[in-house]
């Protein structure tokens, strides 16, 4: 008999994917904490051993996913509705694309948008001996990690669980993906092996995410009031905004994390207006323009760029931690994506998860990244010496050279809090899922605990090793889910390939009835005329 939930007042999990899960998270915290500080030193070996060996895996996978979202876009799949023919949207078009957004990007995008472009330009992976060269392949760079290849991971495994679970009603959960091609093996422990792996993939991403965007708070109250910028800072700010994200995720989907997604668009695009007027404005708009051109123009060669002739560690540094951090994101973002996106076609969902958020970041990248390039290439050394120092200082570092720096700066930590906190309600209702066997609305207490074990990791990882740690941790978790992943696609290729025979059938069939109902309404006209001739 297959195993039941456990179910109590604040618990109702699936005991076979819930209690792997929670052992593996709380053994990890344990060992972490035990062993110290050699812990860093260990995080870095896993690293360089991973992506030095099968870097270029991730760096395929990632290709794969971006062409594959866009066949399945304008294939003869592209008019399936999520859902049936008959569902529409439950989201406006404003709160979808907001919801995507903030999920997606967040936190990230104020971490990386200035000091990513800034590192390009100061290290270049190519020499450059132009500098003009050399800031424009900045942020060919940049748009390379944060462009289409992301989306596309997102794209395909939100379109998978959304399939499955409204036009195929199977359990909102990772193994639901699989059905097509392991039919009811999947409720077994083929499938409790495949969830428990995204749900560890799911809360390390997370907790590299948590990470970043807490020492990037730190930074900003060390900028502006003054508080040390230490371990301990981050750490207690990572208890204190926790309690925030856990007050979102007993509030639930609609009132907590819509909410919250609506606000940070806001807040967001007050941010990108402000900076973009006090900034040097027609300087930031030919920048978008140019850097948007120039990366479609080279987004085949730079994706597929391996350092295969020339060596070095950039890749490995950047594209495959990148392409690591966003596929153990996947579970989290693709489930969240699945259930705000009902009752769209798979072409419109396809190319609004891909193309909107992709030109909303590249515009938020041009614009803060092309403010701090501005100033460098005015005066060498004005922003690029604070980044390579400190990444996470860099936006405040940017904002300093700018009228209203103090109300700039405090509205980059407000966002930065506010993108921490709908990160962090929206993975617990999505790893809350997936432990429950896909139940969307598992007991308060069930979402606390996770709630609370995304900040309990992200607060072991900074004391385990900071930066490099969070960044082991999107890897390891990241590579066995790639794997998971490229299985993925042909699963769903057989899925929607039934739907689509099936909708063929039902079209055929309609038209056949109405065609027979023409046709008898001709009999029985012919019929009646015949009868009034003859009398």
């Amino acid at each position: 008999m297959a195993p039941k939930n456990w179910t109590n007042r604040y618990f109702d999990f699936f005991p076979p994917v819930f209690l792997p899960s929670a052992i593996l998270i709380v053994l990890f915290i344990s060992v972490t904490l035990i062993v110290g500080d050699p812990m860093e030193a260990i995080f870095d070996r896993l690293q360089n051993g991973i992506v030095d060996n099968l870097g270029w895996l991730l760096v395929l996978a990632v290709n794969i996913f971006m062409v594959v979202s866009f066949l399945f876009a304008f294939s003869k799949f592209g008019s399936i509705r999520i859902g049936g023919n008959d569902a529409r949207p439950e989201f406006s078009t404003f709160a979808w694309f907001s919801m995507l957004f903030s999920a997606g990007m967040g936190i990230g995008l104020l971490f990386f948008s200035v000091g990513e472009p800034m590192m390009h330009f100061s290290t270049p992976p190519v020499p450059f001996s132009d500098q003009a060269e050399r800031a424009n392949n900045a942020f060919t760079y940049t748009f390379l990690h944060w462009g289409l290849h992301a989306w596309a991971i997102y794209a395909l495994i939100g379109l998978g669980l959304a399939f499955m679970a409204f036009n195929r009603n199977q359990p909102l959960t990772i193994r639901s993906l699989y059905y097509p091609l392991f039919g009811d093996r999947i409720h077994g422990p083929v499938g409790n092996i495949i969830d428990v792996i995204a749900v560890v993939a799911t809360l390390f991403g997370l907790a590299t995410s948590l990470g970043f965007g807490v020492q990037q708070v730190s930074a900003g109250l060390d900028h502006l009031f003054q508080i040390p910028n230490t371990v301990n800072t981050q750490v207690i700010l990572i208890g204190l905004i926790t309690l925030a994200a856990t007050a979102s995720v007993v509030a639930g989907l609609d009132k907590g994390v819509r909410v919250l997604s609506e606000l940070n668009l806001r807040l967001g695009l007050i941010f990108l207006v402000l900076m973009l007027i006090i900034g040097p404005t027609v300087f930031l708009l030919d920048g978008y323009i140019q850097n948007t051109g120039r990366y479609f123009q080279n987004i085949i060669g730079l994706g597929t760029w391996t350092e295969a002739f020339t060596g070095g560690t950039w890749q490995n540094d950047w594209s495959v931690f990148y392409w690591a951090w966003w596929i153990s994101w996947s579970p989290f973002v693709g489930m969240f994506i699945a259930r705000v996106s009902k009752g769209r076609t798979i072409r419109e969902f396809i190319l609004g998860v891909l193309l909107v958020p992709t030109l909303l970041t590249f515009l938020w990248m041009s614009v803060f990244g092309g403010s701090a390039m501005f100033l460098e290439l005015q005066a060498a050394g004005t922003i690029s010496t604070a980044v390579n120092q400190e990444l996470s200082t860099a936006l405040f570092v940017l904002l300093e050279q700018f009228p209203l720096n103090f109300v700039t700066s405090l509205l980059g930590i407000v966002l930065v809090t506010s993108f921490f906190v709908t990160s962090s309600d929206s993975g617990s209702l999505v790893i809350d899922s997936i432990t429950a066997g896909g139940k969307l609305d598992a007991p308060v207490g069930q979402r606390i605990f996770w709630a609370l074990s995304e900040g309990g990791v992200a607060a072991t990882l900074l004391l385990g090793g900071g930066l490099a740690a969070l960044q082991t941790a999107a890897t390891i978790t990241g590579l066995p889910f790639a794997l998971l992943l490229l299985v993925m696609l042909y699963s769903l290729y057989l899925g929607l390939n039934e739907e689509y025979q099936e909708n063929q059938r039902k079209r055929q069939s309609k038209e056949q009835a109405s065609y027979e109902k023409i046709l008898k309404g001709l009999v029985q006209k012919q019929e009646k005329t015949e009868e009034r001739g003859t009398n």
